[in-house]
């Protein structure tokens, strides 16, 4: 086979004028024949400049270098072959571009091989091969670089990126000569340092060729660099791999050596535990944990598993804390409910106040359960607002069934393996939230509280929401599935509460499983009463201030209620509180280190609120009783609770257009687009002329632009406040309204109508227009809240406008 094969790794060098006979001259620019000897080569590719050594050892190729050492020039080409070939490689089977070498030196061995040290001269393009026996000439073309004298920038950047990322390379693998960097380091020729650097790259053929078959020099080097880059990174890799071996390796050994150490060292004290009593004693732990019989034969299964296992292998930990983990849950320990209906309302009045809904609902269940005593836990979901006593409520209805407490907080989780577990394939794999809550519990039924359960999110992990649906359902639960221990666990024994502020987030498949029950908030009179017998006593016994006689007078009390917070809920007031008994009990101390401790005022009037605590925080607003046209008051939700809202209208020249300005929201822009072409439809019977929306611009604005609105109940108050503007009749004071409104003129209903009514009348409105399809909201309202309200239910919108517009023209 006509052949010549690289016998080792790039010499190391780039010696121009290494080999010169006698007639050759020094210039690198060697003048070539017209056609030369080919040498066909496998498996590598050779570029000018480069010393490299050869082996030649068939009788085509040694026939071929000794004509070409007859030669004074001693010059042939050498070209990369394509592909794998039977015989001698022909024209077609080698690449259109080689190298012109020069042989350096030439050994000859007992083996009647060739050893060669040829130098590369010029890059060459083969034309029409002369003739193929009995080896290859071919005619060749010098190819000139492109390029080699750019000075500019790019060029500079590239050469000095390849050298430098050469360098690197060199350092870090350990198959190239440090000499390398040296050669590198003093190398200016562009195209020298692009065919230094490719040669010395773990390129394939077809890699190597591309580079040398590219002309343009700066091409030449963005390919090296890019292979630079991929070797470099391959390089750390590499090494990152390695150094984590040896080090899990390291640890792997001294863990072993450890444990051998210290098992010796308990021997010697005597304090070494047998592998047989461990079995024992698990499997005893196993028999009295009373688990149902699937369970048990997968501990069975397990402790034998454990019994074989070598007490160094890694397996013999896991197997032992998935034991440890099935004989401490309580498969058949459950606590002995508190059936007394009377006692259990009792707990729930000591509590908390109000709620009474909440509370019959949680009797209800005790009255069952007395009559009826396998009935499976409900799932019940408090919605409110924050502060509203939502977790706290569950605390107490655990205390009045006398059983366990536990709290799963569901805020922020986005691992499925939060509820179902993680599979024992897993390096610190554990139970999900459910299964250890039921081992910090120590009984099968205790009231677990899923706390903020609308704030469940999901990612790549998995949906939590979707697995709580197997926990949250009675017809499943009884069966529950964890990825840990691999048995069904019987939750159908747990009374699960869930919190959440709102609804809105919480997938409708979850929401479907849960009996929603409302939290909507307290009125002010509600307010003063939790304050008086749960918020002021609590604080007062935090701050040792309970032997000074302290004392919140009433007018002080509303006073920090509606100018300190503004919430739904109670939270603040407390903190409010608190900071008040704290103020106290930094006099009472300054006062005692004075001996007058009996001179400090423990009774906090309005005046003595404003000085401990500073300017009011909450400025809610109030009803006007100098409306101006084209202001109407509408209602809104917040998480906070209800509030009022100013809804303003103006008129001024224009084209007909409409502006909206107040951070509204979609739906809420629709609205005032609905009110807008109702009036236009229907302004005759207000007397409007219909040309003033051609010629005229309206504007809405609902103030507190930085606050986000948005929801269709505003739909009655864009109505109010565009036919007022329009009309130029004054809307009624003291009178709100909310409803969402069609094009036909109907009034629909909305949310929130509680919170929207208190709201009402903590601003001192005297009437409110609601849509008549919410009056079976309003007869859920406690009557003692509506007094001094008047309640108006209308259909339509001339209804509407009727009770808004009507009072005012009455003036």
């Amino acid at each position: 086979m006509d052949e010549a094969e690289r016998i080792e790794e790039q010499a190391g060098g780039m010696e121009i004028e290494v080999g010169r006979g006698p007639d050759e001259e020094g210039d690198e620019r060697t003048e070539l024949p017209g056609e030369l000897p080919v040498l066909p080569l496998k498996n590598t590719v050779l570029f000018p400049y480069l010393l490299s050594p050869l082996l030649v050892n068939t009788p085509a190729s040694q026939r071929l270098v000794d004509e070409v050492l007859l030669r004074p020039d001693r010059l042939m080409v050498c070209t990369a072959v394509k592909r794998d070939v039977a015989g001698p490689p022909g024209p077609d089977d080698v690449y259109s571009v080689g190298t012109v070498l020069r042989i350096v030196k030439m050994l000859k061995f007992p083996d009647d091989s060739y050893r060669l040290l040829v130098q590369g001269v010029a890059r060459v393009h083969l034309g029409r091969f002369t003739t193929t026996d009995p080896f290859l000439r071919a005619e060749i073309e010098r190819r000139e670089d492109v390029g080699e004298e750019d000075e500019s920038v790019e060029m500079t950047a590239l050469v000095r990126s390849v050298a430098q990322q050469f360098s690197t390379l060199v350092s870090e693998s350990p198959r190239l000569s440090d000499e390398l960097q040296v050669l590198v380091a003093n190398l200016a020729d562009p195209s020298k340092l692009a065919d230094l650097v490719a040669s010395n790259l773990d390129l394939d053929v077809a890699g190597k060729q591309q580079i040398l078959e590219a002309d343009h020099v700066g091409i030449r080097l963005r390919l090296v660099l890019d292979q630079l880059s991929k070797e470099t990174e391959a390089l750390q890799i590499e090494s990152e791999i390695k150094q984590k071996v040896q080090t899990e390796m390291g640890r792997t050994q001294r863990e072993y050596m450890l444990r051998q150490q210290l098992e010796a060292i308990r021997r010697e004290l005597g304090e070494s535990e047998d592998d047989e009593e461990e079995v024992e004693r698990l499997r005893a732990a196993v028999e009295a944990a009373g688990m149902p019989e699937e369970a048990l034969t997968q501990a069975h299964r397990e402790l034998e598993r454990f019994a074989q296992t070598p007490s160094a292998a890694a397996e013999h930990a896991v197997i032992r804390n998935y034991l440890e983990w099935m004989t401490a849950l309580p498969w058949s320990l459950r606590s002995e409910d508190r059936l007394d209906v009377k006692a259990a309302r009792e707990v729930l009045d000591a509590d908390h106040f109000g709620l009474d809904k909440i509370k019959d609902r949680i009797v209800e269940y005790i009255a069952v359960l007395s009559l009826k005593r396998d009935l499976k836990g409900p799932i019940l979901c408090f919605v409110g607002p924050p502060g509203t006593g939502k977790t706290s409520l569950g605390q107490s209805v655990a205390r009045a069934l006398g059983r366990e407490f536990v709290r799963i907080s569901l805020g922020g989780v986005r691992d499925e393996a939060e509820i179902r577990g993680h599979r024992r394939t897993y390096v610190g794999a554990l139970p999900g939230r459910f299964i250890q809550g039921l081992r910090k519990a120590g009984t099968r039924n205790p009231v677990v509280l899923l706390d903020e359960i609308d704030k469940v999110g999901a990612d790549g992990r998995g949906d939590p929401s979707s697995a709580l649906l197997e926990v949250l359902d009675p017809e499943q639960n009884s069966e529950f599935s964890d990825h840990y221990l691999e048995v069904p666990f019987d939750l159908s024994q747990v009374l699960f509460i869930a919190t959440a502020n709102v609804m809105d987030t919480v997938p409708p498949a979850l929401r479907d499983r849960m009996e929603v029950i409302e939290l909507p908030g307290y009125t002010l009179e509600e307010k003063v009463e939790i304050a008086r017998g749960y918020l002021i006593p609590r604080q007062v016994e935090r701050n040792g201030i309970g032997s000074v006689g302290f004392e919140l007078t009433d007018a002080a009390l509303r006073r920090v209620i509606e100018s300190y917070t503004r919430e739904a809920g109670v939270r603040n007031l407390e903190r409010e509180i608190g900071a008040i008994c704290r103020k106290v009990a930094r006099r009472v101390a300054e006062a005692a280190e004075e001996a007058g401790a009996e001179k400090v005022q423990a009774v906090i009037d309005e005046a003595g609120v404003a000085e401990l605590l500073g300017p009011i925080k909450a400025e809610p607003d109030l009803a006007e009783d100098d409306l101006v046209p084209g202001v109407a008051v509408g209602l809104a939700w917040t998480p906070t609770g209800g509030d009022i809202l100013f809804i303003e209208a103006t008129r001024m020249p224009g084209q007909g257009e409409l502006k909206l300005t107040g951070s509204l929201g979609d739906v809420m822009r629709e609205s005032v687009e609905a009110a807008r072409s109702w009036l236009r439809n229907h302004g005759e019977s207000l007397g409007l002329d219909p040309a003033v929306f051609e010629r005229e611009d309206i504007h809405v604005h609902v103030p507190q632009g930085a606050v986000p609105k948005d929801g269709p109940s505003a739909g009655v108050g864009m109505v109010t406040a565009l036919a007022s503007v329009l009309t130029g009749r004054t809307a009624a004071a003291r009178v709100a309204m909310t409803g969402e409104i069609t094009l036909r003129g109907k009034v629909l209903p909305v949310g929130g109508i509680k919170e929207k009514v208190l709201a009402a009348k903590r601003a001192g409105i005297e009437r409110v227009v609601l849509p008549e399809r919410n009056r079976r909201d309003v007869e859920e309202i406690e009557p003692g809240l509506l007094q001094g309200l008047d309640l108006a239910f209308v259909g339509t919108i001339e209804e509407a406008l009727g009770h808004t517009l009507a009072a005012a023209a009455a003036k």
